[in-house]
């Protein structure tokens, strides 16, 4: 693989290598080898080194002392401190945008709900978790708070890759994701700012346990 465009070039490897580490491709304690990386991309080894600095500032890897890059442990209290800010960020951009949203805001979050339907009648896991924080992304916007939308921008990676643990274990893991969407959705349309929240928590606490239970009969097996 070769990338283009050299003002963003590190910021590509560095989202090259996430999507490896997020759906479990590179695994926890794995080692990323520098050389490695930079043959198999084509790109200097300087770009690689700046890619793996905005890697550990997102928390997907570890530099470590005489070892170099190495993909960052799943712990039960990394998960734990990942859903207690993700709730905490969610809720707050929920309380923003219920009140806030305009009718033209709808039909790409409608849209959107449906192509999620789609993925998880096709059981199409890593589409559905794509579109999944695609939906997030989109609502940014009614933070109306760019220091929040960066949080949550920068958290997303980190996020993702606790998620995906969680919806790849069975299908109904997605089904319960595209009911709590759906739930969202209609708290949202009815500008139901406490049952927005509280479909958020409950949903968010559901996943967190759900993570943890699969990290333990991993560890287990």
């Amino acid at each position: 693989m070769t990338f283009k465009a050299p003002d963003s070039l590190s910021e590509q490897i560095a989202r090259h290598l996430g999507e490896k580490i997020i759906t479990g491709e590179l695994k926890a304690g794995e080692r990323i080898q520098e050389l490695r990386v930079a043959g198999e991309l084509d790109v200097s080894r300087g770009s690689v080194r700046e890619a793996y600095l905005i890697l550990e500032r997102r928390h997907l890897i570890d530099i470590l002392p005489r070892r170099g890059a190495v993909v960052s442990e799943m712990t039960p209290r990394h998960v734990r401190n990942v859903y207690e800010v993700n709730i905490l960020l969610l809720t707050q951009l929920a309380r923003r945008a219920t009140p806030v949203w305009q009718e033209s805001d709808l039909p790409e979050f409608l849209q959107l709900l449906d192509e999620m339907d789609g993925y998880l009648q096709r059981n199409q896991a890593i589409d559905f978790h794509n579109a999944s924080f695609r939906f997030a992304r989109m609502a940014y916007r009614f933070a109306e708070n760019p220091y929040l939308e960066e949080i949550l921008e920068d958290l997303q990676p980190l996020m993702r890759r606790t998620y995906y643990y969680a919806i790849r274990t069975a299908k109904i893991e997605m089904e319960k994701s595209m009911k709590m969407f759906r739930d969202l959705m209609e708290c949202i349309l009815s500008r139901n700012t406490d049952g927005a929240v509280k479909t958020l928590e409950l949903f968010g606490q559901h996943q967190c346990e759900t993570v943890l239970a699969f990290l333990e009969n991993a560890q287990g097996s």
